[in-house]
């Protein structure tokens, strides 16, 4: 039961609150988003770095079970300027003795455009391993594809062919895509859909825009936020009853501060609990 619980609060935190809810191999589509052009007219920078703490709450157990951090950087990859996003999840010392998790993924995108150039995932739950290695090929025409290659200690590696459209990401590259949002474009209560890619195959995502919120974070303070929801899928882990919530920062930051999803057993969460390096001020903060 460990293992579920704590796999699904991290891969939450991983997909901004994104669960594929369908799977599809040809259908796709974009978030309406403001300019993405030109990297200097995002809404970060590289040097931001963000930490999280994954909650569990049934009955008697209130605890924080894992942590995630996340940072952002630029490189050069073949000569073109790109982000270099790093994310670290992994169990507390306490549930590492029931079961350990450790997540790493790793995103390169190009600094204009925000268009993947590749992806790693490495993946430890217990006796399970995955491991994934993205290279993303482009020629413009109707072959745009992913060149996968994939390896589960319960299915050995495999070298496969996905599918590519430009509203095509892995998670961390969908996490800083999706935070450019424009909200000038984006209706109310209405499904937008996006796909990303993991292990070897591609899924539908849809971004729900709530409205705005004023709510407290613990260890934070009062925050102004939008939020956001996401019908997730019912399965081992989620009952597929209810929307998966996230708010985040109502400032050109776009910081996800709070999520929070119903699973089979009880409630799992996240929260923001230390960020540096933020592109604009933290304005929403209204108090500590």
């Amino acid at each position: 039961m460990y293992l579920k619980i704590i796999t699904g609060c991290v891969c939450i935190l991983l997909s901004y609150g994104l669960s594929g809810q369908t799977r599809s191999w040809s259908e796709g589509g974009c978030v309406p988003v403001s300019d993405i052009s030109d990297g200097d007219s995002l809404a970060y920078q590289a040097g931001e770095k963000f930490s999280f703490s994954i909650h569990y709450e049934w009955g008697a157990i209130d605890s924080d079970v894992g942590w995630a951090n996340i940072v952002l950087d630029t490189l050069r990859v073949n000569g073109t300027k790109a982000f270099h996003c790093m994310v670290y999840g992994r169990t507390t010392r306490l549930y590492d003795l029931f079961f350990p998790v450790r997540e790493n993924f790793q995103s390169w995108f190009t600094y204009d455009g925000l268009k993947p150039l590749r992806f790693t995932r490495d993946t430890h739950e217990g006796k399970y391993v995955a491991r994934n290695t993205y290279v993303y090929r482009r020629d413009g025409l109707s072959d745009d594809h992913i060149m996968a290659e994939v390896y589960t200690s319960s299915d050995g590696d495999r070298s496969v062919e996905l599918p590519l459209n430009a509203c095509t990401f892995d998670l961390p590259a969908l996490f800083y895509f999706a935070r450019n949002m424009d909200f000038a474009s984006v209706e109310p209560d209405r499904k937008y859909p996006m796909t990303f890619a993991i292990d070897d195959d591609v899924y539908n995502v849809y971004f729900i825009l709530r409205g705005p919120e004023t709510i407290k974070v613990r260890g934070v303070g009062t925050v102004k936020t939008i939020k956001f929801s996401v019908k997730l899928i019912s399965g081992n882990v989620f009952t597929g009853d209810e929307d998966l919530s996230v708010w985040i920062t109502d400032d050109g930051n776009r910081i996800p501060v709070l999520f929070e999803a119903p699973i089979l057993v009880g409630v799992a969460s996240g929260r923001i609990t230390d960020w540096s390096g933020l592109k604009h001020p933290f304005s929403s903060l209204v108090r500590k």
